[in-house]
């Protein structure tokens, strides 16, 4: 029994442990198991300034209500232009795009609310302590947006300054700018210049967060030209604030790419703004890897922007600081030579929405991995797979959990009984065990060597009554990580005062129910024969009660399930499995 009570003061110390490693991490700071900078930082990354890459970036951006043109003399002159943002709604986003440079401005998803967590009298004091992520809101989730405090666009173009691009004003053709009762809605936008005309159609379909982008390029001129189009997410490297202790900041920014050849890459912001130009997978001083396949984004907490392209054409991948605190990643891909006369089109999707698994399956290989299930994800993805399945016959995520727990219990029942025999058997010797202790206690080596001499004589396994709880401590780690990762579980309510599986406890109803559970289950377990050890496990269910007051209440919820579950099981098998001799008793 001393050895199980030190394995669990062992998981105690390492959970907060890695609960901690998760709270840095987020906050991009140094952590024990991920550098500051990304899940796969970019090897042999090379510096180049943001002014050499051939894509014209926000840097040179010009005013909402004028652009440039070049003149015959090759001189760059000022035009007095009129744009205009143009509105797409359907029934799951609302997005603003502006006809300079066809950009996508703000993006709006009506179907996610910013932060929903209901308001409790006691928030504003864990607000005050820093426990607490900030302030519940009946606003949208928007994810692109343009402001004092973020910059966040999606960006198109032909690389070549000379031809449209993200600076260029288009024109928009006439048609609906909503769904109207259909299922999908395009916008279509016409640009010309240097004799290359770039027409980029957004098709928006019902129910679907994934934007079709098609590019179609014609060349007027006389002679071929050989363009390339360039797909890129801006955004700032300003940190988000607020956040909880035990949860983490309440949002995080990377960008990310992701090749079938160097697979998924999560960078850093810092990072690139250290290098300037920083080039994924590169081996040499001018040009990122070229790939035929792949994507870029930028991953946050819950949600995703990604641009995919669907040609299997050259590519490059590129991130760049563009201007002060302002970032791009972005993916330049080679059309090839067109005819004077003739025209080529280039499809992708700008995917913008939630980390949804079934969804992000569907829309490029790879994708899926924007989700982050951190250091357990070996676990935690068939884990979630599981209660996905579970909740598809259910219906509900508490009762999922619950099921889940249900069935983790029903499948380790063989080894936890196993582990109760010999905690059974570790009883009956507890006195020969005091013996043992009181006659080598000025001999530490010869008292663990009459030990292992007497588990062998009483055929005990000391460590029988570890290994459940062993197991269980990798489905618990990875199912907080489940909850910290899953947009499907945001916002999704249990019963009554729990309407947030991700957030805590608002009534500290489960943390109480908890410490309950825990100490009837030390209760039915043997009293260790050290007093001050005695006192420490008896202290336990107080200290992991209190630390679950801000933990996610889906968590809370399935380790009082576990251990309510324990005592029905530890009745049975003392009453029913173990010898009267050997039963543990209260």
């Amino acid at each position: 029994m001393d050895i199980k009570r030190t394995v669990l003061w062992v998981i105690f110390s390492m959970s907060l442990f890695l609960l901690w490693d998760n709270w840095m991490r987020h906050n991009g700071k140094s952590s024990m198991f991920f550098p500051a900078a990304a899940t796969q930082q970019v090897k042999d990354a090379k510096t180049t300034t943001a002014n050499n890459s051939s894509v014209p970036t926000a840097n040179s951006a010009n005013a909402a209500n004028g652009t440039t043109a070049v003149a015959a003399n090759g001189e760059a002159v000022a035009v007095a232009v009129k744009t205009e943002r143009i509105t797409i709604t359907t029934d799951v986003i609302k997005a603003d795009i502006d006809t300079l440079g066809g950009e996508v401005k703000r993006l709006e998803l009506l179907q996610y609310k910013d932060h929903p967590k209901p308001e409790h009298f006691y928030y504003p004091f864990l607000e005050a302590v820093g426990l607490r992520e900030k302030a519940p809101s009946d606003k949208n989730v928007v994810l692109f947006s343009e402001n004092d405090t973020r910059t966040y666009l999606a960006q198109t173009g032909l690389a070549n300054a000379a031809y449209p691009n993200h600076k260029s004003v288009f024109v928009a053709q006439p048609g609906k700018r909503s769904l109207d009762g259909s299922d999908s809605v395009q916008l279509v936008l016409v640009s010309e210049q240097g004799g290359v005309k770039l027409t980029k159609t957004f098709t928006f379909k019902k129910g679907d967060y994934a934007i079709d982008v098609k590019h179609t390029v014609t060349n007027n001129t006389t002679a071929a030209i050989t363009p390339a189009l360039y797909l890129q997410l801006i955004h700032d490297g300003t940190k988000p604030e607020g956040g909880s202790m035990f949860t983490g900041p309440s949002e995080f920014y990377a960008p990310a790419v992701y090749t079938d050849a160097e697979h998924f890459q999560k960078l850093d912001f810092e990072k690139i703004g250290k290098a300037e130009h920083e080039q994924p997978g590169s081996s040499n001083n001018n040009h990122a890897k070229s790939a035929d396949n792949g994507w870029v984004a930028v991953i946050q907490h819950f949600f995703v922007s990604a641009f995919v392209p669907h040609d299997k054409a050259t590519r490059e991948f590129r991130t760049e600081k563009v201007r002060d605190n302002i970032y791009a990643v972005s993916t330049v891909l080679q059309l090839g030579s067109i005819a004077p006369g003739a025209s080529k089109d280039s499809d992708a999707t700008l995917y913008t929405g939630p980390q949804s698994t079934a969804i992000l399956e569907k829309i490029a290989p790879g994708l899926e991995l924007v989700k982050d299930y951190g250091i357990l994800a070996i676990i935690a993805k068939p884990l979630f797979g599981l209660m996905s399945f579970i909740h598809g016959l259910i219906g509900n995520w508490g009762w999922t959990i619950v099921v889940f727990t249900i069935s983790i219990k029903l499948a380790l029942f063989p080894l936890s009984a196993a582990g109760y025999r010999s905690m059974a058997k570790m009883k009956v010797v507890t006195p020969k065990m005091q013996a043992v202790r009181e006659r080598y206690k000025n001999d530490p080596q010869k008292m663990n060597q009459a030990m292992m001499e007497l588990y062998k004589t009483e055929k005990i396994n000391p460590l029988g009554g570890c290994f459940p709880i062993l197991i269980q401590m990798p489905v618990f780690l990875s199912l907080y990580w489940v909850l910290q990762a899953s947009v499907e579980m945001r916002g999704a309510p249990w019963m009554g005062w729990i309407t947030d599986l991700t957030s805590p406890d608002p009534l500290f109803i489960l943390p109480v129910i908890y410490a309950i559970s825990m100490y009837i289950t030390t209760k039915l377990n043997p009293a260790p024969a050290d007093p001050m050890q005695a006192k420490m496990m008896m202290f336990m269910p107080l200290a992991f009660s209190v630390m679950f007051f801000f933990f996610p209440s889906g968590l809370v919820l399935y380790w009082v399930v576990n251990n309510i579950l324990s005592i029905g099981q530890q009745w049975v098998i003392n009453n029913k499995l173990i010898p009267p001799e050997h039963k543990v008793k209260a």
